[in-house]
């Protein structure tokens, strides 16, 4: 990358082929074609530490502000809006697009779900326990959305009417963080543990130890049923669980990379945001 800075966090394969990131260093966020070419956009406010990014449901990215607690859009042009949110200090983190056409996210500071429609309409959730710290959030294949609680060891289930359940993890304080969904079942990461973790939509829980236990599991995606991709904060590395349940671990070239957000591209290609100033590629 050209800014070696901007502390690229976040990243998601965007409607229009490229992949966008959150630039968490520079509160910007950028648009990375296959080929190498970025763009930045400027966001209103250098501080605002832009987090996690999704596709929204109109065609536009949408990403959590940190730091300044609001949701923004940007749309593949580089055009940007931003929503306020309600609650003072709430510290949205997670971000996905739900089955009702609406945006859902984690309110990382005041235990909650948000959720705001793409004109605006913002509605909240409050979670039956406190602390909690509910971090990632995707969308299941059950028509719900599923979520982890980082410090309540346990990850959540809300219908789009609001009505959520939690489910406690087998392994205590594994501090779950990373979330997505292979079409089938959940996969989460156990960052404390070392662990992967499997939830059917029925809050069946399998889990998966890491031949690293101090690794650090951060961020994970599906590329397939099973077949699962996730960064090692904490090793330097990118692994990956196939569906016969081995783990396979890709180290980074560059020492100390601070791998975090992690995504599948259209051409089925895995790509990581490395804090310290570099997007990786594997190629499964």
């Amino acid at each position: 990358m050209a800014d070696q800075d901007a502390g690229p966090y976040g990243i998601t394969a965007g409607p229009d082929g490229a992949l966008w990131l959150t630039l968490v260093h520079r509160g910007r966020v950028g648009r990375l074609t296959l080929d190498g070419e970025l763009t930045q956009y400027a966001l209103d406010s250098p501080s605002c530490r832009p987090t996690v990014i999704t596709p929204g449901p109109d065609g536009a990215l949408w990403f959590t502000r940190f730091a300044d607690h609001r949701i923004d859009r940007v749309t593949v042009d580089g055009e940007t809006g931003s929503f306020a949110l309600p609650t003072p200090d709430c510290g949205p983190y997670g971000i996905t697009a739900g089955p009702d056409g609406a945006i859902w996210f984690t309110q990382m500071n005041t235990d909650r779900i948000g959720r705001l429609t793409t004109d605006g309409e913002i509605t909240e959730f409050a979670l039956p326990v406190t602390g909690a710290f509910p971090s990632a959030i995707t969308q299941g294949p059950d028509g719900a959305l599923w979520f982890t609680l980082n410090q309540a060891n346990a990850i959540g289930r809300v219908t789009v009417d609001g009505d959520i359940r939690l489910y406690p993890l087998p392994t205590p304080d594994a501090a779950p963080v990373g979330i997505t969904s292979d079409g089938t079942d959940l996969w989460f990461v156990e960052i404390a543990a070392g662990r992967i973790g499997k939830a059917s939509p029925d809050g069946r829980i399998e889990e998966f130890p890491l031949p690293d236990r101090t690794s650090r599991p951060h961020a994970i995606t599906a590329t397939s049923p099973g077949d699962c991709w996730f960064t090692e904060w904490g090793s330097n590395r990118i692994g990956r669980l196939t569906p016969s349940g081995k783990v396979l671990e890709h180290p980074l070239p560059s020492p100390d990379s601070e791998p975090h957000g992690i995504t599948t591209a259209p051409d089925g290609t895995v790509w990581a945001a490395l804090e310290t100033g570099a997007v990786a590629r594997v190629a499964p």
